[in-house]
């Protein structure tokens, strides 16, 4: 989500200073949004960014002053954020020149030297320890004390503050406003997209051990003189079959359907960003809700049919040499991450009654944005 965010809410001179340090990962960032308070309800997070004048000690044109007010406002769960990031994209709460909070911004904000990867001062992180699997991605936790980042490094697509600290948003239309998400989204849609991908390996491991492994003897086999009984392939059993198949199918479904919600998000994304097209709100919405639906539906199925994948592997499915109990373990973050999966149904819910209650109406013209 890192590059995302500086391509989608970082304003053109911006993203020609920080994209190529990117890419000659002399940059490498982290997206920490989530504190150890408060997740999804992004309304609620409690780091500030507060607006410092070179008049009272910022730096030139201006600067901002990062902090962690309290321990639940402590950046937790960023991959890469314990020990790999020297940068990350920080969401928090904008305190502007006049002291008024202005709700929740993106900033940049340095981590670790760029030259010998030594926390910069007022910077704590580290690992928040060992997890049910995926340990070999380094989630982290972060606080901030009085961290002084240049004015600039805030996010200045849509909304800026001047040297003076005076705030002001750009006049977008609302559905610019709410793309503003759209990084959430695009991870989401890639997240539906993996689910086909982890979903697909375990399906081969499984069917490819079943084709290999021999259970049981067929009776409808009348072995001749010196012959053995044949005995049947596990893949033969209708039972092992039905466990099986439609998971299959099911891992190429999420695969393109993961496609395509990314090809439209890159649309909206582009149209967005050239500022050509027109990007309604209703579309906003309508992209909202099917990666909420499909991100709760495509991980649930996904991680219980993994599950089942290795059940059917017999005992050789609890070897670690079989891939599948890492593949598991390492796959179980999926139904909790970017939205619990008992969270996200009710925003799609939220948007079916407003169609609902669009159609009770009968508002033609709002109807037909849903065509």
């Amino acid at each position: 989500m890192f590059v995302p965010n500086i391509i989608s809410l970082c304003d053109e001179e911006q993203q020609a200073e920080y994209l190529p340090l990117v890419r000659d990962w002399k940059m490498i960032g982290c997206y920490a949004q989530t504190e150890l308070g408060h997740g999804s309800n992004v309304r609620a997070l409690e780091t500030t960014a507060t607006f410092l004048p070179e008049s009272k000690g910022g730096q030139a044109g201006g600067s901002f002053v990062i902090n962690s007010p309290t321990l639940t406002s402590s950046k937790f769960w960023p991959g890469t954020l314990g020990r790999t990031a020297n940068h990350a994209m920080v969401i928090a709460r904008l305190i502007d020149g006049e002291g008024v909070d202005r709700g929740m911004h993106n900033f940049l904000v340095p981590l670790r030297s760029m030259t010998d990867h030594k926390l910069l001062p007022g910077v704590t992180t580290g690992d928040i320890g060992p997890k049910i699997g995926y340990n070999n991605m380094d989630n982290g936790f972060a606080r901030f004390e009085n961290v002084v980042i240049p004015r600039r490094n805030m996010a200045m697509r849509f909304a800026t503050v001047d040297v003076n600290g005076k705030y002001n948003r750009k006049t977008v239309s609302d559905a610019a406003s709410k793309i503003s998400y759209i990084t959430m989204m695009q991870v989401r849609a890639y997240i539906v997209d993996r689910a086909g991908l982890s979903l697909a390996m375990a399906c081969t491991i499984t069917i490819r051990y079943s084709a290999v492994r021999r259970q049981g003897y067929d009776g409808d086999h009348t072995p001749e003189d010196g012959e053995k009984q044949k005995e049947l392939q596990v893949i033969d059993y209708r039972q092992q079959q039905h466990r099986l198949f439609p998971l299959l199918a099911a891992s190429y479904c999420f695969f393109f359907t993961g496609k395509l919600l990314l090809h439209k998000l890159e649309m909206m994304e582009q149209a967005l960003v050239s500022g050509k097209g027109d990007i309604t709100k209703t579309e906003v919405a309508d992209v909202h809700a099917s990666s909420s639906s499909l991100k709760s539906f495509t991980t649930t199925v996904a991680a219980d049919g993994i599950e089942d994948c290795r059940k059917a592997c017999g005992g050789h499915g609890f070897l670690q040499s079989s891939g599948l109990p890492e593949l598991f373990t390492s796959y179980l973050q999926n139904p909790t991450v970017e939205g619990d999966n008992y969270m996200l149904p009710q925003q799609v819910t939220k948007v079916l009654l407003k169609i609902v209650q669009t159609v009770q109406e009968g508002d033609e013209d709002e109807i037909a944005k849903y065509n």
